[in-house]
Formats: structure tokens, C-alpha cells, sequence
């Protein structure tokens, strides 16, 4: 699993701490809002023991800027204030054009030649298209793709689209939202608001809410061990904002839930267990 910490915390440090002592070594940052904190809770610990991902795009002073020169600018300051000499992974972070990243000079471009030097050892597309996705894996541009919101219990879209390309090229995929955004955590969903994330489709957070409430499951749990088990090399990625939620979510990958459980799941809702290929 993976975990990308909610910069304001008060508990940040503390909270990577025990995330790492926990075996969540996957690491997600945001440039622009305190690197440095995870530089701090990461400081002695030997580099090799974790993942460390940092983005392009999301920087205050540079945001959306996707030019080569603007890639290298927040690469320098993340590798400053992350205390490293270099990043497993990095990501250009919510494009409006995927055209306008493929330009001679452009972030793709500078991140192949820092891929090159050994200063980022995967380039990533951190975005909601599915076809950017699929493009770019199957260009061999990306190493490894974001998707967020698309591999839930609630909807398993990227499951037809970007996992087959992930498979047939052996890149990664991180999966984020996890929990809906909070429909899954087991707070009462509203449909209205799952309504708005995915247009078009029917809600159904509401209903698997239920049904977790008839059968004595935890949401939450089933949540994250689905994703889990997603059919595609993949991480895990959750959003803590204290110790607790780090807690919460080891707990939630780590509980035992009855094989029956997941086959009444699959029964009631059409939501499989390792699902490959979309809604049944």
C-alpha cells in the first residue's frame, strides 16, 4: 500500500513514521506544500526501504506548468526538500492537454533524459482519461499510471481500459480514491455527490453501504481489499491525515473477511473479487 499524506497535518511526520513501521513504504508527495516534512520522517531511513514520488504540476508558484524547464524547476526543489538524490517515480500531475507534454522540450522529454541520468526511475501520468492512459502506456512513454476513482467498489471502469494495456506492457498502475472520495469510508454516501464524480452512472455507494450494514462487513474493509486484489501490478494509495487514519488503514487491508462474504458480494451486486474486465 501506499500512502500520499495530507500536507497540513499537524501529525504528518509522525503519521509517515508509522506508516513505515507498519510496511507502507510507498511514499506520495505534492510539491509546493511541505516536502520537507516527509524529508523529516524519512531522514536516516535507508532510501532503498521505500518508494518516494513527487509530481510535476502542482507546485503554487508553477502550477500546471508542464514546459521542460518548469519539470526541472519543482524536480529541483523536491529532491531538496525530500533530502534525496533521487525518486522511484514521477508524475505530471492533471494535464489539460496530453498533446502539449509531448512536445521536443517539453516534461515528457526532460523526464526521459533525468529517467537517463538515474534521477527519476519511473516516469508516471497522474490524470481521470482513461484513453491519456492507455496512449501513453502503449506509446512506452509512461512506466506507470495514476487512476483515480475508476477502481472502486463502486465503479471498475479502468478495469476494460487501462488494466490490459498495464498487462500487456508490464507497467504499473496506482490506484487512489480508494474510498470513494469518502462514499466508502463508512459514512452515510450521498447519491447526489457520487452522482457528480461519475456522470452517467447509476449510484450504487448507497446501496453497498446497506447491504455492509445488513451483513456485519466493514465498508471500509471491503473498500481497500478489493483494490487490493485488483488483477494488475499495482499500489494501493490512501489519504491519512493522522496516525489514526494510518492505523485505520492498515487494519482495513490487513482484516479477515470471509470467502462468503466477497461471493454474496459478487451475487447481490456483480462486484468480483480480482474483477478484470469491468461490471458484470
Amino acid at each position: 500500500m501506499g500512502a500520499a499524506f495530507l500536507h497540513e497535518s499537524p501529525e504528518a511526520v509522525e503519521a509517515i513514521q508509522t506508516a513505515l513501521s507498519l510496511g507502507i513504504n510507498y511514499f506520495d508527495t505534492y510539491p509546493g506544500h511541505h516536502e520537507e516534512k516527509w524529508g523529516e520522517a524519512l531522514s536516516g531511513v535507508p532510501r532503498s526501504s521505500y518508494y518516494l514520488q513527487a509530481k510535476i504540476g502542482t507546485h503554487p508558484d508553477r502550477k500546471k506548468d508542464f514546459s521542460g524547464d518548469g519539470a526541472r524547476w519543482s524536480l529541483d526543489r523536491s529532491l531538496r526538500d525530500l533530502k534525496t538524490d533521487y525518486l522511484d517515480s514521477v508524475l505530471v500531475h492533471d494535464p489539460t492537454d496530453v498533446d502539449e507534454l509531448l512536445h521536443e522540450g517539453a516534461v515528457f522529454d526532460v523526464l526521459r533524459q533525468l529517467k537517463a541520468q538515474g534521477v527519476v526511475r519511473n516516469i508516471g501520468l497522474g490524470a481521470r482519461s482513461h484513453d491519456w492512459h492507455v496512449r501513453l502506456i502503449d506509446e512506452g512513454i509512461c512506466d506507470v499510471s495514476l487512476t483515480f476513482l475508476d477502481y472502486t467498489l463502486v465503479n471498475q471502469s479502468a478495469a476494460a481500459t487501462i488494466f490490459p494495456s498495464a498487462r500487456k506492457h508490464e507497467t504499473g498502475v496506482i490506484l487512489a480514491s480508494v474510498q470513494g472520495m469518502g462514499l466508502l469510508t463508512g459514512s452515510e454516501p450521498d447519491p447526489e455527490r457520487e452522482r457528480g464524480m461519475h456522470p452517467g452512472s447509476e449510484p450504487r455507494a448507497h446501496g453497498i453501504w446497506t447491504w455492509c450494514r445488513e451483513h456485519g462487513v466493514n465498508i471500509r474493509h471491503l473498500a481497500i481489499q478489493f483494490c487490493l486484489a485488483a488483477p494488475v501490478d499495482s499500489v494501493v494509495m490512501f489519504g491519512p491525515a493522522s496516525i489514526r487514519h494510518v492505523y485505520d488503514a492498515y487494519e482495513a487491508a490487513t482484516e479477515t473477511i470471509p470467502p462468503d462474504m466477497w461471493e454474496k458480494l459478487e451475487h447481490d451486486f456483480g462486484i468480483r473479487l480480482g474483477m478484470s474486465d469491468g461490471p458484470s
